[in-house]
C-alpha cells in the first residue's frame, strides 16, 4: 500500500482526499496498489471530518516518516510550499503540485533535484486545471514540434467576459458576481491583471521549448480596461473577446503574450464561455488539436493532482522526465509579430486616424452611437503599430486581432 500525505486542506487538498475516497478502487487499479492518505497538513482542526485524525500540524511529522511514498502540495504561495517541496524532493519523496505560482518561479530547479534523488516532480494541475495538457505535451506529443500554443488558461476572467458579452453586464458588476459564487478571490487582481494566466503560459513556453521561461518576461495585459463599447463592435464583427495566453515559434526562437484578443466566431475558442478553459496546441505534423474543460475547481483540479499522485506511486523509485530546465529561453521580441488591431478613438480624430493609419483601415459601425471612430488595421506589427498609435490625438483603447 503506498501512504501519501497532503498539504493544505483547502479547497483543493480536500478535493484530493474526496477524489481518493470516492474512486479509491479506480485509483488503486490505476496505480497498481491501494493508496492510503497518511497524513493531511494543515494550521487548522476539523472536528468532526471524517480524516480528522490524519489532520497534523508539523511539517516535520511528515518529512521523517519513512512509509510516506507522495506529497500532494495543494497549499499555494511561495512559501512554505517551496521549503516544503524542496525539503521532501531531497529526501527522495516525490511531490505533485497544483502550485502554478511556485511551478512558474522555481520549477526548474526543483525538477533538478528530483531527478538527483531519483524521485518525481509533477505538476499537471497548475495549467488548465483538469485539462491533461501538461501530460499531453509530455508524452503524446513529445515527438512533435510545436509551432504554437494559444489557450483560454484563466477560468475568472473568461466568465467576466462571457457575461459582460451575452448579458451587456458591466465589469464592475460581474467582477462582484464572480466573486459571489467563489469564481473570483477577494483580491481578484491576479486574474483580471492576467497574472495567473501569464504563469501558465510561461509554463507552457518552459516544457514546449525545453528552457526556462520567466513569467516576469512575458508581456502580460489584463481585462480591465475591456468595456461594453468593445463587446458592441465585437458582436459588429462577428466576433468574441477572450483573454488569451499564446506561445508562438518564428525565426529567432518563439514570443510569448498574455493579452485580450479579438476572436472570428469560426475559431474554436470562440465558443468556450463562463469557467471553462480551452488549449489549442498546432504541432508541425499534427496541426491544430484543442483540449477543453473545466480550468478551475475543486474536484476538477483535485482530479489532475490525484493523477499525478498515481503516476508517482507507479513509478516509486525512478524520475519521470518532464521537459522543464534552467537553460534560459530565447524569447524573441514581440516587436515584430503581425497582425491587425482594432483600434477606438474620437469622431473628430477620423481624418487623423486615416492619415496615420493608412486610408484601408476598415470603419466598425454599430446600432449603438458612442461619438467614436473605430476601425480595424491592416496587418502591421507590433512596434510599428505602438508607434503609430501613439501619435492618435485621442486614445480610447484597442484590442488584438487574432
Amino acid at each position: 500500500m503506498a501512504k501519501v500525505a497532503v498539504l493544505g486542506y483547502g479547497t483543493v487538498g480536500s478535493g484530493v482526499v474526496h477524489v481518493v475516497d470516492v474512486n479509491k478502487e479506480l485509483v488503486a487499479e490505476s496505480a497498481g496498489q491501494d493508496v492510503e492518505i497518511k497524513y493531511i497538513l494543515d494550521l487548522r482542526d476539523f472536528p468532526g471530518d471524517p480524516h480528522e485524525a490524519q489532520v497534523v500540524h508539523d511539517y516535520d511529522i511528515i518529512l521523517n516518516d519513512p512509509e510516506i511514498d507522495v506529497i500532494c502540495e495543494t497549499m499555494g504561495g511561495l512559501e512554505p510550499a517551496y521549503t516544503f517541496e524542496k525539503k521532501a524532493l531531497m529526501k527522495g519523496i516525490s511531490v505533485c503540485t497544483s502550485n502554478k505560482e511556485l511551478v512558474a518561479a522555481h520549477g526548474p530547479e526543483l525538477v533538478a533535484i528530483a531527478k538527483a534523488n531519483n524521485c518525481s516532480y509533477l505538476f499537471e494541475a497548475s495549467v488548465g486545471g483538469g485539462i491533461p495538457i501538461l501530460r499531453t505535451l509530455n508524452t503524446s506529443l513529445r515527438h512533435e514540434k510545436i509551432d504554437q500554443i494559444t489557450g483560454i488558461l484563466n477560468g475568472t476572467t473568461n466568465y467576466i467576459l462571457t457575461k459582460m458579452d451575452k448579458e451587456k453586464a458591466g465589469f464592475a458588476e460581474t467582477l462582484k458576481e464572480a466573486q459571489d459564487k467563489g469564481y473570483a478571490e477577494r483580491n481578484p487582481e491576479a486574474d483580471i491583471e492576467g497574472y495567473d494566466a501569464c504563469r501558465k503560459t510561461a509554463i507552457l513556453a518552459s516544457l514546449v521549448s525545453g528552457e526556462y521561461v520567466s513569467y516576469e518576461d512575458i508581456e502580460t495585459t489584463g481585462i480591465t480596461a475591456v468595456s461594453q463599447e468593445d463587446f458592441a463592435y465585437a458582436r459588429a464583427l462577428n466576433m468574441s473577446i477572450k483573454l488569451l495566453g499564446m506561445v508562438k515559434r518564428n525565426d529567432t526562437g518563439f514570443f510569448t503574450m498574455v493579452s485580450p484578443f479579438l476572436l472570428p466566431a469560426e475559431h474554436p475558442l470562440a465558443s468556450v464561455n463562463e469557467v471553462f478553459n480551452a488549449i489549442v496546441v498546432h504541432g508541425n505534423m499534427l496541426g491544430n488539436t484543442m483540449y477543453y474543460g473545466k480550468g478551475a475547481g475543486k474536484d476538477a483540479t483535485a482530479s489532475a493532482v490525484v493523477a499525478d499522485m498515481i503516476d508517482l506511486v507507479a513509478h516509486k523509485g525512478q524520475h519521470i522526465n518532464v521537459n522543464l530546465t534552467d537553460k534560459p529561453a530565447s524569447l524573441s521580441d514581440n516587436g515584430s509579430y503581425v497582425h491587425r488591431f482594432f483600434v477606438r478613438t474620437s469622431d473628430e480624430c477620423a481624418e487623423e486616424a486615416r492619415e496615420i493609419f493608412g486610408e484601408s483601415v476598415e470603419q466598425v459601425t454599430t446600432d449603438e452611437v458612442f461619438g467614436e471612430f473605430a476601425f480595424v488595421t491592416d496587418l502591421i506589427s507590433e512596434k510599428d503599430f505602438r508607434d503609430k498609435y501613439e501619435k492618435l490625438s485621442v486614445k480610447k483603447g484597442f484590442l488584438r486581432e487574432l
